[in-house]
């Protein structure tokens, strides 16, 4: 057993931070005869304080200690850099262009000086930095202007685009933005709701001044409880989402069940057949009546387990069927339907004089193809057509539209992607199509053709804002540009 002791060390006394006041009393109690010991007791502060303020108090007396001084000392270790040694830095910074790291100049100088560490690599830095003249701000580099290039006469670049306009509009406001991708992909155009009723509520009973309080509170309370609890549409969906969740699950528990159910008579089923085996292959010969009892209790066994067994198909069936319909009854909760109620509008612009050549109406919105494009534009095509300007749409770029450009002997030029300005005639003609729309009304197809057939008269008859132009109207424009060349 061990009976030595440990002995713990004694803490150490924690003297706090010492005040003006206290350094001076220590003084002048040990300057009065008292000793350090009992003078740095009556001041409660520690002996070492005595010894710490000792040389302060002897050259400033009670001045020296105002307030601490720094313990840090007063004096640079390295030896400030000379002019000479700043100019031999610079010096074989300029003669050693391969030899320009910091700290390759440093080891330089070093051997240059008998091994001495007369320059640290930070200095040479810095004297590199402060010889560099400040540098100007670098101005950001534009690419260059790309001039805007349209053509010189009429009739000879078209550009031409899709855009897709709701079915039926009532003329009320501007519909949401859609592109024919889109559209295609199942966007709805928005569906205008009904007027709503003037909003009514249970704190209308407060403004009647016929009432009394009373009979207003009673009118409040009466209306409240015909009211009820109203429950907003969203917690009628969770509620419903809830309930064909619980039939899931039900469903669910009660499949496992019977399937369980099947594997314990199907294993029982195996059992029995295994000893029937094993009963027809005993080497003992039994007899004939035997033989005959084990023939007919195995037949009603077979009989037995078949009948088990009939419903089985039924039983899937009806399991099935209950699942499709709570798997489509939550589909109908969450599944939002394929609107298509688009029309599609052919934009044929000429880009010499800004004149809109046709608008083309299509009753397949989104889903139209190049060929329906390519027939339409067939019949009212520009002989003289050189050029057409075109962005990637999948009509576009069909091999019919590229059979219909070579049949008819014009370039198609494709914008490149995600530059829409290069064909920024068409859509700024789409915008300006789009806001004339919006305060216009129709229900079918026919009245939307004719709308379009009087916005092209609007159109290429109004002044337009394009720089060539100068305030023409594109018609005025197309019979100056004739003038000019007869």
């Amino acid at each position: 057993m061990n009976t030595e002791t440990t002995t713990l060390p004694l803490p150490r006394t924690y003297f706090r931070p010492t005040t003006a006041s206290q350094r001076r009393l220590l003084f002048r109690l040990v300057a009065a005869g008292e000793t350090v010991t009992a003078a740095a007791a009556q001041a409660h502060v520690g002996r070492g304080t005595y010894y710490h303020w000792r040389d302060r108090y002897a050259a400033a007396g009670d001045a020296g200690l105002a307030t601490p001084a720094s313990c840090a000392p007063q004096h640079f270790r390295l030896t400030p850099i000379s002019a000479a040694l700043a100019t031999a830095v610079v010096t074989y910074y300029d003669e050693h262009p391969h030899e320009r790291g910091c700290r390759t100049m440093a080891a330089r100088l070093r051997q240059a000086h008998a091994g001495q560490a007369v320059i640290g690599h930070s200095k040479v830095a810095e004297i590199l930095r402060a010889r560099r003249p400040p540098a100007a701000p670098a101005e950001a580099a534009l690419p260059p202007a790309t001039p805007v290039v349209h053509a010189p006469a009429a009739n000879q670049t078209a550009n031409i685009d899709l855009c897709v306009v709701p079915l039926t509009h009532d003329g009320a406001a501007a519909w949401a933005a859609a592109s024919v991708s889109q559209a295609a992909a199942g966007a709805a155009p928005p569906v205008d709701p009904a007027p709503a009723p003037p909003p009514t509520w249970a704190g209308q009973v407060f403004g009647d001044a016929d009432r009394t309080y009373p009979e207003q509170m009673a009118a409040y309370h009466t209306q409240r409880a015909a009211q009820g609890r109203r429950k907003p549409r969203r917690c009628q969906k969770q509620a419903a989402r809830q309930a064909l969740n619980a039939r899931s699950d039900e469903l669910r528990v009660a499949r496992r069940a019977q399937r369980q159910a099947r594997r314990a008579t199907a294993a029982a089923w195996q059992a029995q057949r295994a000893d029937h085996r094993a009963a027809r292959q005993t080497p003992a010969a039994p007899t004939r009546a035997e033989r005959q009892a084990r023939r007919a209790a195995w037949a009603a066994a077979r009989a037995a387990h078949t009948q088990e067994i009939a419903p089985r198909t039924a039983e899937d069936a009806a399991w099935r069927q209950a699942r499709q319909a709570i798997l489509q009854a939550l589909a109908e909760l969450t599944a939002t339907p394929l609107v298509r109620a688009w029309l599609a509008i052919l934009v044929v612009i000429d880009n010499g004089t800004r004149r809109c050549l046709q608008l083309p109406l299509f009753v397949t919105g989104a889903h139209i193809t190049a060929a329906e494009i390519v027939t339409q534009l067939r019949q009212h095509w520009p002989a003289d057509l050189q050029f057409v300007i075109s962005d990637n749409g999948a009509q576009f770029i069909a091999e019919l539209f590229a059979q219909f450009a070579q049949d008819l002997g014009f370039l198609q030029i494709r914008i490149a992607p995600h530059r829409p300005q290069t064909n920024g005639i068409a859509e700024r003609f789409v915008r300006t199509l789009k806001a004339w729309l919006a305060w216009h009304t129709w229900q079918n197809d026919t009245e939307l053709a004719a709308l379009l057939a009087e916005f092209i008269v609007y159109y290429n008859a109004r002044p337009h804002q394009g720089a060539e132009l100068a305030g023409l109207s594109p018609d005025e424009f197309a019979e100056r540009l004739k003038c000019s060349t007869c």
